[in-house]
């Protein structure tokens, strides 16, 4: 029988990040449901740049990056405003991680104007009480975009998917406004397994430094 967990009071807003096809979305639903929590998730589907991007992305990248920026403030502001942190609130997206995206692919112009409006909404966005980092390899993240085949998705190449995912190691290796736990997801199947969802929900609930990691299988 899987564990149940009440609402942890050191927690309000819990964040699950990592590259396309790593199972944040995914991770994200199971604890707010385990946890009885609210859940803020991206809406890709929304973008309508999106699909475009993937087929020709220097053209598309400012469009779809700036999209995306204002929808995910949108979001926060809502939430904040409707004062949902009082209690537990799991989310799919950390903003400050945004700009990773936009460095890969817009030019020197567009990425100052993005930077530009970044920086003024930037200010506005609650810092989560924790994150939980997944990654994966490359190879791992290309056959599970293939396998769920998104139709918005199927312009994207592995090399794309390797190139973000270093981005994203980079990104949480500098990372310190929150406290991360940091999971190799490979092995990891939180979404048909219950007994792998305990062990990550009973580490992330355990957490007692700003940075820990968690190897599904050592």
């Amino acid at each position: 029988m899987p564990l149940t967990f009440m609402q942890p009071s050191r927690y309000r807003y819990i964040v699950v990040e990592g590259p396309i096809g790593v199972g944040k979305t995914s991770l994200a639903r199971r604890l707010a449901e385990r946890m009885h929590a609210e859940t803020l998730l991206e809406r890709p589907e929304q973008n309508p740049f999106l699909a475009r991007f993937y087929q020709d992305m220097p053209r598309w990248a400012l469009p779809t990056q700036l999209f995306f920026l204002f929808q995910r403030m949108n979001q926060l502001r809502e939430l904040t405003q409707l004062n949902l942190f009082s209690g537990l609130t799991v989310g799919d997206f950390l903003l400050e991680k945004d700009p990773l995206f936009a460095r890969l692919t817009l030019g020197n112009d567009e990425m100052a104007l993005y930077q530009q409006i970044y920086d003024t909404l930037k200010l506005q966005a609650p810092a989560p009480d924790v994150v939980v980092y997944l990654h994966a390899a490359p190879e791992v993240l290309a056959e599970r975009v293939r396998r769920r085949a998104a139709e918005f998705e199927r312009g994207m190449t592995t090399e794309y998917l390797a190139l973000l995912s270093e981005q994203y190691g980079r990104f949480f290796y500098h990372y310190n406004a929150s406290p991360v736990l940091i999971v190799n997801s490979e092995r990891l199947n939180f979404v048909d397994k219950d007994g792998d969802l305990d062990l990550l929900s009973e580490r992330l609930m355990n957490m007692r430094g700003g940075r820990e990691f968690f190897n599904f299988g050592d």
